[in-house]
């Protein structure tokens, strides 16, 4: 008996071990409702009676499997926080994963998911643009005969429509690229003169990529300045300049690849220590691949004594609408955004999770107008200058 309940211990620790922090729609562990890892819950939770323990499995058989690439984006958790509301308004049992910006945690998480039972997969790929990840993954449930919603971060069609039961919920990436750069344009030709504060004629600017090979990233690297050169030349002004013409990539990247502000802030405030006011060559504005990065800038221009109340702004443009950026919008330390529809995400995810389960088609109650073909759905984005 003795050794019976010591191999039920042992059982129940190596399930909490595996959980990367959720909710569930059905009652949750106790170490799944904080967003703490499982292996930092205390001792005397792990210690409960061998039968509870065995009984709060990480993914509940027959739920629906949420794997986050990180719970450290801020627009990631606000899909999060969308999802489980449509989740649980609609009475499904799921179970969120925080996979850490690892995919080698990740995909031993999704093996942990299948094996306990879980009966949709919804991917927030790690390692984007990665086809041989996203077969990987396919390839997982394809074998357990369950349906993979890969969401936010880009998958190629060619993968995805290899399985019938694959589908893909995103935007047309390129599109705020081309967004983010019509709105830069058009503020620059109605500012010009403000915002040229050595008066040359020629605007200086920063650019904030959040990773490298990531086509989202790509894309508004790309069309956020020719978009903005675009209507800059229809009214008569000079192409923008990147501050630093020794840099030939013309963008600053987030090393680690987390689109994070405290890149952006440590970037911008070395940047600065250069080009200055004071040395004639201040950089005129900030663009931003998304809001945490966008919003880092605003912390290093405001250390800077830029982007307070009565002060000089410099014009700063995220993409994502966040909480954060909207508050910083209406405080005018920032300019606009590209909103990216975090609600509408969630929800889309949310019916087609409840159309796989229920053998539905599988884009059954989704606006037609979204639906690209077989296999994908693209949530519109908006310009946000302010309510």
């Amino acid at each position: 008996m003795k050794k019976k309940i010591a191999l039920l211990l042992v059982a129940a620790m190596t399930v909490a071990s595996l959980v990367a922090c959720g909710n569930s729609a059905a009652d949750a562990p106790a170490a799944a409702e904080t967003e703490a890892p499982a292996e930092e819950t205390p001792a005397e939770e792990t210690e409960a009676p061998a039968e509870e323990a065995a009984e709060a499995p990480a993914a509940e058989a027959g739920s629906v499997a949420v794997f986050y690439y990180t719970y450290g984006d801020t627009y990631i958790s606000s899909v999060r926080s969308a999802l489980d509301a449509a989740l649980d308004g609609a009475g499904v049992a799921y179970q969120d994963y925080d996979s850490n910006n690892s995919q080698t945690t990740q995909t031993e998480q999704i093996d942990t998911a299948i094996a306990q039972g879980a009966k949709v997969l919804v991917v927030n790929q790690v390692d984007t643009g990665s086809d041989d990840t996203t077969k990987n993954i396919i390839e997982k449930a394809q074998a357990a005969d369950i349906p993979v919603i890969f969401f936010n971060r880009s998958v190629s069609e060619e993968v995805v429509t290899a399985y019938d039961k694959a589908v893909f919920v995103g935007t047309d990436y390129e599109m705020a690229g081309h967004m983010q750069g019509e709105m830069i344009g058009n503020y620059l030709v109605e500012n010009y003169d403000t915002v040229d504060l050595n008066g040359d004629g020629v605007i200086s600017y920063v650019m904030f990529k959040g990773q490298e090979g990531n086509a989202e990233a790509d894309a508004r690297t790309q069309f956020g300045v020719e978009d903005a050169d675009k209507v800059l030349a229809e009214a008569g002004k000079e192409p923008l300049s990147f501050y630093d013409s020794n840099n030939s990539d013309k963008y600053l990247v987030d090393k680690d690849g987390a689109w994070s502000a405290a890149a952006a802030t440590d970037y911008l405030q070395t940047a600065m220590s250069q080009y200055s006011e004071a040395n004639n060559n201040m950089i005129e504005l900030v663009i931003a691949n998304n809001d945490e990065m966008a919003i880092g800038s605003v912390t290093a221009l405001q250390n800077a004594g830029y982007n307070k109340e009565g002060a000089t702004v410099i014009p700063v443009f995220g993409v994502d609408a966040t909480d954060a950026a909207k508050d910083a919008i209406a405080a005018g330390s920032m300019i606009g955004t590209i909103k990216q529809d975090a609600e509408g995400m969630a929800n889309t995810i949310a019916q087609i999770a409840q159309n796989f389960q229920g053998g539905a088609d599988k884009f059954a109650d989704v606006d037609a107008a979204n639906v690209v073909g077989t296999w994908r759905v693209n949530i519109p984005y908006a310009t946000y200058t302010g309510e």
